[in-house]
Parts: C-alpha cells; sequence; structure tokens
C-alpha cells in the first residue's frame, strides 16, 4: 500500500444545503457507504466498563455477521459511538442498525439490571451517505481519531475500543472489510494530524444534517437517490 498524501485529500462542496426532512427514507441505501451515529439518552455513559465495550463489540460482530454488513471503521466513545458502514443491498443499513441498537439494549438492561426503566438509545440513528474516495478515507480518519480528539489518549491508535487499534494491532475481535480506497502506509500518521477547522465543520454539518458527504455532483446524484432534499443556500460551505 502506498502513503497516504493527506493533501490530496480534498473535498469541494457547492451552495446547497438540505433542508430539514423528517425521516428519510433508508431502505434504498445498498451501494452508498454510510457514516452512523448514536448516543446514549439524557447524555448519560453508555460504556461504564471494560466489559461493556467489549459487549457492544460482541453484538456488532454478530450483526454484522447476520446482515453481511461491509464495517469498514468504528470507534466507541463514552457516551456514543460511530460506525463507517457500506451497506450492499437496499434495506440492510435499516436492518443492520434496528438488529444492532435492539439487541445491544436488550443486553445492556440485563447486564444492569435496567430492564423496563427507559430507552437505552436517544433515538434513530443519525447518519449520512459518503462517497467512496477520498472522502471516504477523510470519514473514516475522522472516526478513528475520536479518542484523540477528545484527550482521551495521546495517540489515536492507543484507543483500545476503535478499528484503527484494531488494525494497528493485527486483531480480528470484530470484522472488518477492505476498504474501496485502501489504507496507505502513512494512515496511522495521517490520522493524528489534526484536522483544520473547516474539515471538521464540513464533517459535523454531514453528521447534523444528514448531508451527503462528496463532490457536488454526487451529492445531487446521491440525494435525488436517497430521497435527500437539496436546496439553494446563499451561503457557501466553508472549503476543506
Amino acid at each position: 500500500m502506498g502513503n497516504v498524501n493527506p493533501s490530496s485529500v480534498t473535498l469541494v462542496l457547492g451552495r446547497v444545503r438540505i433542508s430539514p426532512m423528517p425521516r428519510r427514507p433508508r431502505n434504498n441505501s445498498g451501494g452508498y457507504a454510510f457514516h452512523v451515529l448514536n448516543r446514549r439518552a439524557g447524555k448519560q455513559k453508555l460504556f461504564l466498563t471494560e466489559a461493556d465495550y467489549e459487549a457492544f463489540q460482541k453484538v456488532l460482530g454478530e450483526a454484522v455477521e447476520r446482515v453481511s454488513m461491509h464495517l469498514m471503521a468504528f470507534c466507541l466513545m463514552p457516551n456514543h459511538w460511530h460506525l463507517v458502514l457500506w451497506p450492499q443491498k437496499d434495506n440492510d443499513l435499516s436492518s443492520f442498525m434496528r438488529w444492532l441498537t435492539t439487541t445491544h439494549a436488550q443486553r445492556w438492561h440485563q447486564a444492569h439490571g435496567t430492564s423496563g426503566t427507559g430507552a437505552l438509545y436517544q433515538g434513530r440513528f443519525k447518519s449520512f451517505p459518503v462517497q467512496e474516495d477520498e472522502h471516504l478515507l477523510k470519514v473514516c480518519r475522522y472516526v478513528e481519531r475520536n479518542a484523540l480528539r477528545a484527550n482521551l489518549v495521546s495517540r489515536a491508535e492507543a484507543w483500545r475500543w476503535s478499528s484503527l487499534w484494531q488494525w494497528r494491532n493485527e486483531r480480528v475481535d470484530v470484522p472488518l472489510s477492505l476498504w474501496p480506497t485502501p489504507r496507505g502506509s502513512g494512515w496511522i500518521d495521517y490520522v493524528n494530524q489534526v484536522e483544520t477547522e473547516a474539515e471538521l465543520n464540513s464533517l459535523r454539518h454531514a453528521v447534523a444534517h444528514g448531508r451527503p458527504f462528496g463532490d457536488l455532483a454526487w451529492q445531487r446524484e446521491a440525494a435525488r437517490s436517497l430521497g435527500i432534499a437539496l436546496a439553494s443556500s446563499r451561503r457557501t460551505s466553508p472549503p476543506v
């Protein structure tokens, strides 16, 4: 694998924005990569002990096998988690997430003796589609850098509960798929480099609004396919 060249990883954003839409359809998601996020309800901790992290990884691995999902990256944080998924068939994303969150919530409540006390998760998962090129590398880097960004570790690969740690240590705790644009030999150093404020803002905007993350033509195609409304905006998104 060749070295990753951060300067070649660029994103062009047009003057478009996503209009708020209730419960976008996710049944036609086959063939698109997605960043997926969910948090515990009430901003409480989701992972209280190492056993909690291990239990989620077990459920995640079971879900990957059950749905034949391509899992490319993940990072488990104290009160939330990030996944990068690549469903190959329509309905796979919804089926995968429904089984993952329902099964994990049931097992979590059973382990903590809290059955019947309310929902574990804050609600429906958030997601946005990602173009399978250098934009996917940016999203995977964003995910695998989370613990470092939160000052939980001094190096991103030191965070035990992430795909980067697993890849670095040649572990298969959770089955990972090959990337369409592979990690280079310089990937770990690239992940540890500080993101620009513009890059973070564009990614956080995609998280918050479900905005397709890719070049302008691809954004429009993905929006049409997935039922995401794009509308003109007078404000230009910051360049990355």
